[in-house]
């Protein structure tokens, strides 16, 4: 059955417009994590997030939509993987399950967020004319025909402005209440050596702990040039520590540029490096697609058999209140030795992959909430898992960067799925099911692929 809407292509472009952002911000915020700090690329994100998450509520025209959404998502996009370099920097070697503990928030702020709309969405939207199909605005139709004014939609304005106000509390909250420290990691990177041993004082401090390590441990350690500088050139390596601060802006330029040579400096690194980025491409493929239009055809699948929109948002906060669960298995599988990460990320991935396929194939109350939240499940399941290993996987001095590549060609292909998928949905309710479901089937397929000795690896 064909499932004609104009609104399919206007949901389309705004999915691919906030994917726009998402990869420009994983580009540009993966960069300058490993220039500027963790610290203020953090709070930059978080800010820029949630002041274009308020004014998304305010615009009258879709194209202000799609300008703002694009906003909203290049603070998201470049959060993401600076939450994982964080962590993995000030968490000990036995903590590091908590890296995959960490996106256990992702799920529980999507069922806050289905919980905000629905108690405003079903009671003040407009709903459906007399022949089942949603209004238009009045600016679409003709003089006295039925249409949706602004007046009565105002639902999602007011999900909108509530969710931007929950990211300037969490800003303010991070900012100025729960203000934490640069990574001492980046720090001696960057050759600020006494503002690490700084660091590492009030972490000690806060813990109840003494600290050993002082500013003279650290010189004690650096006699020479030989471990800051290239044994060809004079050239200060990267991380190249005080002797990197030393440089012409041209020098700094080519060193900030060797981080790139690293991705690819020897075989087994560049076999890696490819892997995750397709990896993280059709992941991002695939649940892109998902977070886009299964709510739409779920709806649409419930309409069928006279569900109401009210009751579809209730499954809502069923289907994603089933993240939590996925999230904890993968944190627990994740400190498994040997079978732990490698196994986790490619058994979730193929089985929400099945998942995907399998809701093509019914129409039943049950078996909609069922498998959505299956898919559900296996998505946080998998996602929690790769983010917690994709920094940890490679050296230091370039995880920010590779964090944010590997995001930058996910997010990238989340631009161009979400157009393929709205052309489909006007052909076939279920196209953009196999389109997602094949998409996540080819991670799996680059996991399988991924040198064994990766998978396990933990880089400091």
């Amino acid at each position: 059955m064909a499932w004609e809407s104009t609104n399919d292509k206007e949901s389309g472009n705004i999915f691919s417009s906030f994917s726009a952002g998402l990869t420009a911000g994983a580009f540009v915020w993966g960069i300058l994590v490993d220039i500027i700090g963790r610290q203020y690329a953090f709070n930059l994100t978080v800010l820029i997030s949630s002041v274009f998450g308020l004014c998304l509520a305010a615009p009258n025209n879709y194209s202000g939509i799609l300008v703002l959404t694009a906003f909203v998502g290049f603070g998201v996009g470049g959060n993401i993987p600076i939450d994982t370099t964080i962590c993995l920097e000030f968490l000990p070697q036995n903590r590091r399950f908590l890296l995959a503990l960490l996106s256990v928030f992702q799920p529980l702020g999507v069922v806050i967020a289905c919980g905000i709309a629905y108690g405003f969405i079903p009671f003040y939207s407009c709903g459906n004319g007399s022949d089942g199909k949603p209004l238009l605005a009045c600016n679409n139709v003709a003089l006295g025909a039925p249409c949706c004014t602004k007046s009565s939609n105002f639902g999602w304005r007011y999900t909108l402005l509530c969710i931007g106000a929950i990211c300037i509390v969490v800003f303010f909250l991070r900012f100025v209440v729960f203000n934490f420290q640069e990574s001492p990691k980046f720090l001696l990177y960057r050759g600020r050596d006494d503002k690490a041993v700084e660091v590492l004082q009030k972490m000690a401090n806060f813990n109840g702990r003494e600290c050993s390590v002082t500013l003279e441990s650290f010189e004690a350690l650096s006699t020479g040039e030989t471990s800051t500088t290239t044994p060809d050139t004079d050239t200060a390596m990267l991380g190249g520590g005080t002797t990197q601060l030393k440089q012409s802006w041209g020098r700094k330029f080519k060193i900030e540029m060797q981080r790139y040579k690293i991705l690819f400096e020897n075989f087994t690194m560049a076999r890696l490096t490819l892997l995750v980025w397709i990896t993280y491409a059709f992941d991002y493929w695939g649940f892109s697609i998902a977070g886009s239009f299964l709510p739409k055809i779920l709806l649409l699948k419930n309409s069928a058999i006279d569900i109401s929109v009210a009751q579809t948002y209730r499954n809502f906060v069923i289907i994603y209140i089933c993240g939590v669960p996925g999230v904890m298995l993968g944190a627990l599988m994740y400190g498994i030795p040997r079978i732990g990460r490698k196994w986790a990320m490619i058994g979730s991935s193929a089985l929400m992959g099945i998942s995907l396929f399998l809701f093509a194939t019914v129409n039943t109350e049950a078996s909609n909430i069922g498998l959505n939240a299956m898919e559900y499940f296996f998505q946080s399941m998998f996602n929690a898992v790769l983010y917690g290993w994709t920094p940890e996987v490679f050296p230091a001095p370039i995880r920010g960067t590779a964090a944010g590549v590997a995001s930058f060609w996910g997010r990238f292909f989340s631009i161009i799925s979400p157009l393929i998928a709205a052309d489909l949905l006007v052909k076939s309710l279920n196209a953009p099911l196999y389109l997602a479901g094949g998409g996540v089937l080819m991670s799996t397929i680059a996991l399988l692929l991924m040198p064994y000795k990766s998978l396990g690896a933990q880089s400091y």
